[in-house]
């Protein structure tokens, strides 16, 4: 890896700030490949997100593309350094087979120095099923885990709300949900220290005997299980914040999710439109579902710490993807999932 004019190595840095009773440096890999503006944007958030305090950023990609960006950026107080990678997967191909065939794209690169523990968590706006894939051919299940799962945090008037799986598991069995939510309820444990996570199963109406096959067999495992679980919630409950965790299968949670960022897209045109740069307007676009806000997703259940951003993230979005990625390795929310 490669340093920047004015940077200390990574292990001195973290390394001083423990002796002098600060808060240890958080190593953070960032894809400067994966995502529809990479490696502009990509580069422009991984440098603000190196400013930030306590937090260090790899940045892995094509060393060409991504010399070409640093050059027209502000490094000054930036904790930034480089490793380079000059293969990349594209959004259309086989994403296991591209992982196998590819050990030097930024997905692969960038997802073994977690597991060499060169970094702490790996950030990518690539393919999600390679970026998956690679941390499951890479890092491994943890112990216990049957499926990986996504997940995603949004804010609702009640406090946030945990939504998963958004897109990992398109086919699951009862059990697959019931680790979910138990995944979840570690998550809002540990990041928002609810101390009894309320659960709910994403269903189409309130009643225990609603929903389909899957649905009807997880409510029954839930209700036996040691969880906070509510019981069914539907799809309007979730901006509302019935429950802290909200668990359904990948393929619906994936619509929903794709569903709400349409509205929120076209509801921050309308707002635009109306009163422009009004703060309540822009307020509620938050509230629908806004990705720059939210940073990214989360994979739950592999032995690494990685975020999977939007593909149409912007700079604001990269940053708080690491700031997402910070906030669960210091809480040590990997660590507390499995066995």
């Amino acid at each position: 890896m490669s340093r920047h004019p004015g940077q200390g190595s990574p292990a001195l840095i973290a390394a001083n700030n423990h002796e002098n009773g600060q808060t240890e440096m958080i190593r953070v890999v960032v894809d400067a490949m994966g995502g529809d503006y990479a490696p502009r944007e990509i580069v422009r958030g991984a440098v603000e997100a190196a400013r930030q305090p306590n937090i260090e950023v790899i940045l892995v990609g094509q060393r060409e593309a991504v010399e070409k960006e640093l050059s027209g950026c502000d490094l000054d107080g930036a904790r930034i350094s480089t490793c380079w990678a000059e293969e990349t997967v594209s959004m259309d191909e086989d994403p296991v087979r591209a992982i196998r065939r590819k050990p030097n794209s930024s997905i692969a690169v960038g997802i073994k120095l977690v597991k060499s523990s060169h970094s702490s968590a790996f950030v990518s706006g690539g393919s999600t099923g390679a970026v998956a894939a690679a941390a499951l051919l890479i890092l491994g299940k943890k112990k216990g885990i049957s499926r990986p799962a996504l997940g995603i945090v949004f804010t609702s008037p009640s406090g946030p709300v945990l939504f998963l799986d958004v897109g990992a598991n398109p086919d699951c069995r009862p059990q697959h949900l019931v680790q979910f939510a138990e995944m979840g309820n570690v998550y809002m444990k540990r990041i928002f220290s609810i101390s009894e996570p309320r659960i709910g199963l994403l269903s189409n109406g309130e009643e225990e005997t609603k929903g389909d096959k899957l649905t009807r067999a997880t409510y029954q495992l839930l209700a036996k299980g040691g969880l906070n679980f509510l019981g069914n919630v539907e799809g309007h409950d979730l901006p509302r914040g019935k429950a802290d965790v909200v668990v359904t299968d990948g393929f619906t949670g994936n619509v929903v999710i794709k569903l709400s960022e349409g509205l929120g897209e076209v509801f921050a045109e309308l707002s635009k439109q109306a009163v422009d740069n009004n703060p309540i307007f822009r307020e509620a676009e938050k509230r629908i579902l806004n990705y720059t806000a939210l940073g990214g997703a989360f994979l739950l259940g592999v032995k690494g710490n990685v975020i999977i951003t939007h593909g149409r993230s912007d700079a604001a979005a990269i940053k708080q993807a690491v700031r997402i990625a910070e906030q669960m390795v210091r809480q040590r929310v990997t660590e507390a999932i499995g066995h």
